[in-house]
């Protein structure tokens, strides 16, 4: 059995969620075991079998995999051939929204009668540039409508960035210092969730949730390419029934 985390939050009937974690696959090392990539490096035949095993969470269809660039674009699943982006959206039961993660933010997103959710590929660059933002811009529900859900990311402890990755969130995002920790000199740690949460809060989505769970530190449990660079992903999925 694979091994997935149910969101922390209660959605309406009808809307399913799951962020996957490393264990329950057929991948070898290092991307074992269920590493839901083509991109890393892993034999596709693993990859495709894992991919496979996400049956056991009753899917309605096939995952719609996308190709995320650390970006901000956003795509309607339904409406929009081109899967180059970092956030899915649909308002159609049976399509299955889906990022894949190891130390960037999964984001989950769901409007409260159950008839719009979205998945967020939210790394620094990304969140920084803005993709947060694009998505909400391209729901039709209003901001105030949805709620969010971050799954496991690298948490500020283990995530030391430059002093320019801080300056440039302190150039875009209202109370961007309180998520920084001064660590080594010129560097500082960052709570990349404390960030996105500001986002969300900012545009008026004020029921959101956290999860706890750490890449880099839970070795056992999630992927986490600053720990072992060479590594698998964790896939986050959310649909209508």
């Amino acid at each position: 059995m694979i091994e997935t985390i149910k969101p922390g939050w209660v959605t309406p009937p009808g809307v399913c969620a799951y962020t996957t974690t490393r264990a329950g696959g057929v991948s070898e090392a290092p991307f074992d075991s269920l590493n839901l990539a083509l991109h890393v490096g892993d034999d596709p035949v693993h990859v495709a079998r894992n991919r496979e095993l996400l049956q056991q969470l009753n899917l309605p269809a096939e995952p719609c995999w996308i190709n995320q660039t650390h970006g901000t674009r956003a795509v309607t699943l339904e409406l929009d051939s081109s899967r180059d982006a970092d956030a899915a959206i649909t308002r159609r039961p049976g399509v299955v929204a889906v990022v894949m993660t190891a130390d960037c933010l999964p984001i989950l997103l769901c409007n409260r009668d159950g008839s719009e959710v979205a998945a967020v590929h939210a790394g620094w660059r990304g969140l920084q540039a803005g993709v947060i933002q694009g998505t909400l811009a391209s729901m039709e529900s209003p901001s105030e409508q949805l709620q969010a859900w971050i799954g496991p990311g690298i948490s500020q402890h283990n995530f030391e960035v430059g002093g320019e990755v801080r300056s440039a969130f302190i150039d875009s995002i209202q109370d961007a210092e309180s998520c920084f920790k001064g660590n080594r000199k010129g560097h500082w740690l960052c709570d990349l969730a404390g960030l996105a949460e500001r986002v969300l809060k900012g545009l008026g989505v004020a029921d959101v949730y956290r999860d706890p769970g750490c890449s880099y530190r839970d070795a056992e449990r999630f992927f986490s390419y600053r720990r072992n660079a060479t590594t698998g992903r964790m896939a986050s999925l959310i649909w209508i029934n």
